[in-house]
C-alpha cells in the first residue's frame, strides 16, 4: 500500500511504515509544505498501534539537502516575528520525529546537509550509503544549526559536534560511521538490504519494551544522574508486571516465538 501526498510517500508492509520524502528534484529540501505533511504523517503512526517500525528515506539521489532554498530567500526578508513562527514550526518537525515512540531507522544516501544531518540524528538508526556526503554547512551562510543541535549533540557528543558545526565542512559516509552519526555504512547496491536487516533485528523485539527503552533513554538526557538511578526500579517492577514481559519470559522456557513475533 503506497500514498503520495504533499512531498510524503506513505508505505505499509504489516507492521511496518516507510516514510518517504518525496522531492527528488529538490533533494528532498524542508520546505514548511513538506515539514508539516511529514509532522502530520509521524503523529498519525505514533497513536497507530499496529505500527511497529518506521523506515524514513529520501526519494532520488539525496536523503534530504538541507533548507528549502525558497524559504531561506524569504526568512531574510521576513520579520523577527515571522522568522520566530517559521522556526517553531521548524522545531515541531524534528522533534517529533525524535520524540517517536517506536523505533525509527534512517535510509540515507547522496546529499545529507543542514536539517537532513538533523533528521538522521532524530533517528534511532542510521544505515547510510557509502556515497553520502555530509555536512552542518549552516555557518558558510551566516546562520546556524540551532533547531538540530539538541540532536546533533547527543548523537555526536560536544567534540565532533563543535568542530563539524564551526566549520561547515562537508564529510563522507566513513567519517559519518567513525563521528557515530550513522550506524553502519553499506554499499549503494547493498543499503535497502541492510536497513531491511536492521528492521528484522527490530521486529524480534517487544513493541512496548521498545517504547519503553526509547522513554529511558529520554529521561536519562533529562535528569540527574541521581533522579535517573532513583527510578529504575520502578520502571522495571511496571514492565516485568505487565502481559508483554510474561510472554516473553514465557516464550523463552516454552521455547517457542512470543506472540509479537507471531
Amino acid at each position: 500500500m503506497a500514498s503520495i501526498n504533499d512531498g510524503i510517500e506513505f508505505q505499509r508492509e504489516g507492521a511496518i511504515a516507510r516514510l518517504w520524502l518525496d522531492l527528488p528534484e529538490a533533494r528532498n529540501a524542508l520546505s514548511p509544505a513538506l515539514g508539516d505533511a511529514l509532522v502530520r504523517a509521524l503523529r498519525d503512526l505514533a497513536a497507530d498501534d499496529s505500527c511497529r517500525v518506521l523506515v524514513l528515506g529520501g526519494r532520488g539521489s539525496s536523503f534530504c539537502a538541507g533548507a528549502d532554498i525558497g524559504a531561506m530567500k524569504a526568512s531574510a526578508s521576513a520579520s523577527f516575528d515571522e522568522n520566530l513562527a517559521e522556526a517553531e514550526r521548524l522545531g515541531a518537525l524534528f522533534a517529533a520525529l525524535a520524540d517517536f515512540p517506536k523505533p525509527v531507522v534512517g535510509r540515507i544516501q547522496g546529499n545529507v546537509l543542514g536539517g537532513g544531518v538533523g533528521l538522521v540524528c532524530a533517528c534511532d538508526i542510521a544505515v547510510a550509503s557509502d556515497d553520502a556526503i555530509f555536512g552542518l554547512t549552516e555557518v558558510r551562510l551566516g546562520i546556524l544549526p540551532a533547531l538540530i543541535s539538541p540532536y546533533v549533540i547527543r548523537r555526536l557528543g560536544d567534540r565532533a559536534a563543535r568542530e563539524l558545526m564551526l566549520t561547515g565542512e562537508h564529510f563522507d559516509a566513513a567519517a559519518a560511521l567513525r563521528f557515530g552519526l550513522v550506524h553502519h555504512v553499506a554499499a549503494a547496491s547493498e543499503l535497502d538490504a541492510k536497513v531491511d536487516e536492521r528492521v528484522s533485528e527490530l521486529m524480534k523485539g517487544a513493541p512496548q519494551a521498545q517504547k519503553r527503552i526509547k522513554q529511558l533513554l529520554a529521561r536519562r538526557g533529562n535528569s540527574t544522574w541521581e533522579e535517573y538511578r532513583a527510578g529504575l526500579p520502578r520502571t522495571l517492577a511496571e514492565v516485568r508486571s505487565g502481559e508483554e514481559a510474561k510472554d516473553g519470559l514465557a516464550a523463552f522456557f516454552e521455547k517457542r516465538k512470543p506472540r509479537w513475533m507471531e
